[in-house]
């Protein structure tokens, strides 16, 4: 059985919008693109090369997939060695859509069944990039193997989220971390199953806060 690695450049306040350029994602009115290049640093950028040194394929969704297609096989310089890694690469699409996939090792995988099918089979870890909407699919349906969050010293205030709208709870377990020399932190989590509730609350309920609780129940709180 293959490993979902979901590996994603996140804000303080949990976005990931257009992390790498102006023109990346606009969608929503977003006009903070390219928010990330003043926090690189070495250190995050060697993590990021030990994450592509294994052999992965790649599962994207369907605008992930139209920006990385109009921009890896293109890419000279420094970043054509990770382009010729991508473009190498099985590149699997989540997408209802029937829009053709040009880009050469693309395939189309209708629903999260198909990728829980295809997290079953074998071969390489499938590793997430951008992909926003598929985060909370893939946690809800137990199928994320491991999240990599890398955060960086930003307030971006608006744009698309890795937890989505509609996360169900679980419980993780940070397995490894570290704080860059430019303030990053880079944290990996595992599922660690349910959540489950406790409370610190040792005292009997006052009176006031009785009363608070039956303000709850009727909707006047």
């Amino acid at each position: 059985m293959r490993r979902i690695i979901g590996a994603v450049f996140v804000s303080l306040d949990g976005v990931m919008q257009a992390p790498g350029a102006p023109e990346e994602d606009r969608s929503g009115g977003f006009a903070l693109g390219g928010w990330l290049a003043p926090f690189w640093d070495e250190e995050t950028g060697a993590g990021l090369d030990r994450l592509f040194e294994t052999p992965f394929d790649l599962l994207l969704g369907r605008r992930t997939y139209d920006i990385f297609a109009a921009y890896w096989p293109y890419v000279t310089g420094e970043a054509k060695a990770i382009g010729d890694v991508f473009d190498r690469a099985n590149k699997y699409v989540v997408t209802g859509g029937d829009q053709p996939l040009g880009w050469q090792n693309s395939h189309r995988l209708a629903d999260i069944d198909a990728v829980a099918a295809l997290r079953r089979g074998d071969g390489p870890d499938l590793l997430i990039q951008g992909s926003s909407t598929l985060y909370p699919q893939l946690l809800s349906a137990g199928l994320m193997d491991r999240l990599v969050l890398r955060t960086f010293p930003v307030l971006l205030g608006a744009g698309k989220r890795w937890s989505g709208e509609d996360l169900a709870p679980g419980a993780m377990r940070m397995v490894e971390h570290q704080v860059t020399s430019g303030g990053n932190i880079v944290a990996t989590y595992e599922p660690a199953g349910p959540v489950e509730p406790g409370n610190f609350a040792t005292d009997e309920p006052s009176p006031a806060e009785l009363e608070r609780r039956a303000k709850v129940a009727a909707g006047t709180w």
